[in-house]
């Protein structure tokens, strides 16, 4: 295992379409309550591993469920996300490919912060937070070096101890305030236009940046 960052970043995709009303409601919400309402604009995640989610465990903190929690991956360019790019999957309904998603990028540190300030629940997987095993969870900043931050970092995922610890998650339960955004990732100009259309109205305006680093 290797040290965790000094600063870890977490980072949410999305697809650009539903960044206009994430903005305007202030929040990002966790997928139990994003079901119950109908879903985004545009989903970008495969249905059945969601319903799934809203049945699993989150062991740190008992009668709480993974789809109960915002999910936010350790790094940029994840598995999800080539899954989306490579348009063959057959749970995924969405064949948008990878243009439109963006990556919300917020401080790791910063967000814990303000959950323990407000009472909110937090936690982090080592591994994938969906898998049918039962996952380790942890919500102590002081495990974070638990994490296999030489997995989080490989751009190969072959190896399957790789892609398994590659996918661990932070959660934040039930939603996750909009001001804590800090930096968009974009896949190109254009896009970068369009966030920023999306966005013109919003109180609080993360930087965007294009990262085509962040993409496959």
């Amino acid at each position: 295992m290797t040290s965790p960052p000094v600063r870890p970043k977490i980072y949410h995709i999305t697809h650009a379409d539903n960044l206009g009303s994430m903005a305007a409601a202030g929040r990002l919400i966790s997928d139990a309550a994003m079901i119950a309402r109908g879903n985004p604009a545009t989903a970008i995640g495969m249905s059945n591993i969601k319903k799934r989610r809203l049945a699993l465990r989150v062991s740190c903190h008992p009668g709480d469920h993974v789809g109960d929690f915002v999910p936010f991956y350790f790094c940029p360019r994840s598995i999800m996300l080539y899954v989306i790019y490579c348009r063959n999957h057959p749970d995924l309904t969405y064949r948008g490919g990878q243009e439109p998603i963006v990556h919300l990028e917020a401080d790791l540190h910063e967000v814990a912060a303000w959950a323990d300030q407000n009472a909110r629940r937090w936690a982090f997987s080592l591994s994938n937070a969906s898998a049918f095993y039962r996952p380790t969870f942890c919500s102590d900043l002081a495990d974070l070096g638990q994490i296999d931050w030489t997995a989080i970092a490989a751009t190969d995922f072959r190896d399957a101890a790789v892609k398994e610890s590659k996918q661990a998650e932070f959660l934040v339960h039930q939603d996750f305030p909009w001001e804590l955004v800090t930096r968009i990732g974009v896949y190109s100009r254009s896009m970068a236009t369009k966030v920023a259309t999306a966005l013109a109205s919003a109180a609080h305006q993360p930087r965007i940046e294009i990262r085509t680093d962040w993409y496959y």
